[in-house]
């Protein structure tokens, strides 16, 4: 049983930034692969971050350079600091686990297996 909550989202104008949290708990240990994960309004869900067990991150190609992924293995948090936030970064964020990143894809929705509630950003120009 895996349990992920989201928080940290809100509202912010463009140029801004925001620091996404996940709480996480369960049977969870160090081999999984973390995500962050996006929906705007009418799309479909896209990847945004993914942390691989080894500490590397992928980042699709609107965010690199501006979100940051990190765990806090000690406090059981994943984050997402997220800079220069532009409106079409607007969506509800979603945490999710999975036990192995799906090569060669780690951001691809389909291959998370635990999802939290999600979050909501709202970035405004």
């Amino acid at each position: 049983q895996v349990h992920l909550v989201e928080s940290g989202g809100g509202s912010v104008q463009a140029g801004g930034s925001l620091r996404l949290s996940c709480a996480y708990s369960g049977n969870i240990d160090s081999s999984v692969c973390m995500g962050w994960l996006r929906q705007a309004p009418g799309k479909e869900r896209e990847g945004v971050a993914a942390l691989h067990s080894d500490g590397s991150a992928s980042y699709a190609d609107s965010v690199k350079g501006r979100f940051n992924v990190s765990k806090d293995g000690a406090e059981n948090i994943l984050h997402l600091q997220m800079q220069s936030l532009k409106p079409e970064d607007t969506g509800l964020y979603y945490c999710a686990v999975t036990e192995r990143c799906w090569l060669p894809d780690p951001l691809r929705p389909a291959g998370y297996n635990y999802w939290g509630q999600g979050t909501q950003v709202t970035v405004s120009s």
